[in-house]
């Protein structure tokens, strides 16, 4: 299985190529797919096997297929329990949305918040 079987958006499939993703782990092609479908899923991985691509890629692909014009809003809410985490999943969705017209943005406390104001809005 490779990552074009999924059906991913031609800027998601360029930006795993030049990152040197070439197939899926295992808990990337469980979750993927469900993912992409719309529905909610739960997985369990050891660190370092792609939960993020996994959560993340198909949810960059819904919402650059369904880019409505007008005000920007809120699409998507991820919460982790960490601010190390809440990191890692920005700088990933900086990496894979790259030629897709996303972005994104995250709070953590303990850091002033006009800076995070800026970014939201």
């Amino acid at each position: 299985m490779n990552f074009v079987e999924f059906g991913l958006s031609p800027s998601i499939l360029k930006t795993l190529a030049i990152n040197n993703y070439d197939k899926p782990t295992p808990i990337q092609a469980q979750a993927i797919p469900p993912v992409l479908d719309g529905r909610d899923i739960v997985g369990l991985a050891q660190t370092g096997t792609g939960k993020t691509a996994a959560f993340s890629l198909p949810i960059l692909h819904r919402l650059s297929v369904n880019m409505t014009k007008g005000p920007r809003k809120i699409r998507v809410l991820i919460l982790a329990p960490t601010r190390e985490l809440a990191t890692q999943i920005n700088d990933a969705l900086w990496t894979y949305s790259k030629g897709l017209g996303l972005r994104s943005s995250f709070v953590i406390g303990g850091v002033p918040i006009k800076k995070q104001k800026r970014q939201l809005a």
